[in-house]
């Protein structure tokens, strides 16, 4: 059959609040038209992000009560341990609170200031992790990433040749490792090839460089290795996985993504003598190195979702869910980033209004106006979460895992075509108010 159904059932439901364009707007003005400062109870549907938002399944509710909370050698962490030694053969596996809990300690230990972290493309936290050590995190996406509008399969990889440049140029010294963001979130979740993270991760180990993989979403990037790499169509998931990190020295990983937990993140190594002042601060900040600033129960359900999420019939609907969405919107003129991604769908607000120019944000008045519109909470990914770093003006819908079911999707496409019939009516914003770092999530705004 062609219908591709959501390969679970509800066991529980949590109410809706519905509000008044008119209510709305003063809940948009007492925020500074900042998305992050209005009330989830407030959000009719909640496409801000994906992280932490995810519907557990009865097997990870079970599990919970499993949890071992034992401050030291909790066997919850042995179980957490053994899935993922099992899933990306790391020798260290730290858990910590979150996933840029991982950054930050990572990058503590090896950056400095006068060093150069290239990436596919950085997102918010790994940016600014990178950049309070003194650090320059460096952006090396591929060309063919610039057009948002063609339609190429692996488009989130990294310039391997411009890779082999920044090192010539800079010296090996000054880069204390190569991160790869797989899927590549700023670059509109597109994926990364396998022969791409093979090509990143030989340049890196050719010149005695730690290789690392941002793993946020390492599942949704082996499925579509799955579906569209030639050579891959007979691998399950999770040998394409597997393989992933095989090529890596090692990981940060937020488990609120591709791991259905509401919390919780890991960093991962092989290097004995890293894992040693990695784990030295962990205890200092986040806690002792079995549970890392998480309750057993936590670990337990990170362990379940770590198998859950292979599983083709998950991944299959998954991909196909949020495709759903990208189709109905561009197929009616909305452009969006092409093709869509996994775990995300990234309207070209610069390419949809080009009336308001990138110093006025468009992205960010796309975002007010579909809350305002209807209810729906989404993320600027564009100028004002990346200043001059931004290469487009995207709006990002990210699609919680397992939440809304096809008719909320639906609202959300009717939405956003009543908007973009409208489209000339919206009007630029600036900012009136913002912190050193990470701007986005607490920067106030005026409409112009």
């Amino acid at each position: 059959m062609r219908t591709i159904i959501e390969p679970f059932r509800i066991k529980s439901v949590e109410p809706l609040h519905h509000t008044t364009p008119a209510q709305r707007q003063e809940i948009l003005e007492r925020a500074g038209y900042n998305l992050f400062l209005i009330d989830a109870a407030n959000t009719l549907i909640d496409l801000l992000t994906d992280s932490g938002t995810s519907a557990m399944s009865t097997e990870q509710w079970a599990a919970l009560m499993r949890g071992d909370e034992s401050y030291a050698g909790s066997e919850s962490y042995y179980r957490l341990k053994r899935a993922v030694e099992d899933l990306t053969g790391f020798r260290h596996v730290i858990p910590t609170h979150q996933g840029r809990a991982a950054e930050r300690i990572l990058f503590t230990c090896l950056c400095r200031r006068g060093h150069v972290v290239p990436n596919n493309t950085h997102f918010d936290t790994t940016r600014a992790n990178i950049e309070f050590t003194g650090a320059e995190a460096l952006d090396l996406p591929l060309e063919e990433a610039r057009d948002t509008q063609s339609r190429l399969p692996f488009k989130g990889g990294m310039d391997a040749a411009a890779l082999e440049r920044v090192i010539a140029e800079h010296g090996r010294e000054r880069i204390p490792l190569v991160m790869l963001t797989v899927t590549n979130n700023s670059g509109g979740g597109q994926p990364v090839s396998l022969a791409n993270i093979e090509a990143v991760s030989g340049v890196a180990r050719r010149h005695g460089i730690p290789f690392y993989l941002d793993a946020c979403r390492f599942a949704e990037n082996a499925w579509f290795i799955h579906q569209k790499e030639a050579g891959y169509q007979e691998w399950p998931p999770l040998e394409i996985a597997k393989k992933m990190f095989s090529l890596a020295d090692g990981c940060t990983f937020s488990a609120k993504k591709d791991a259905f937990a509401n919390i919780g993140g890991l960093l991962c190594t092989n290097d004995d003598s890293l894992a040693r002042q990695e784990k030295d601060l962990l205890i200092l900040t986040e806690g002792f190195p079995t549970y890392g600033g998480l309750a057993g129960r936590d670990l337990e359900a990170i362990a379940v979702g770590l198998q859950e999420v292979l599983h083709p019939d998950y991944l299959e609907y998954r991909i196909a869910s949020t495709g759903y969405l990208g189709r109905h919107i561009a197929d009616h003129g909305v452009p969006i980033v092409e093709p869509p991604g996994g775990h995300a769908i990234y309207i070209d607000a610069g390419r949809m209004l080009p009336h308001i120019p990138k110093e006025q944000f468009p992205a960010q008045s796309l975002a007010v106006e579909l809350y305002r519109h209807a209810g729906v909470r989404s993320v600027e990914i564009g100028s004002v979460m990346f200043g001059s770093h931004a290469r487009n003006e995207l709006l990002r819908l990210a699609i919680p895992r397992r939440v809304y079911t096809q008719s909320h999707i639906d609202y959300v496409v009717e939405a956003i075509l009543e908007i973009n019939a409208r489209k000339q009516e919206l009007r630029g914003y600036e900012i009136t108010a913002q912190p050193e770092f990470l701007r986005h999530f607490s920067c106030q705004f005026r409409a112009l």
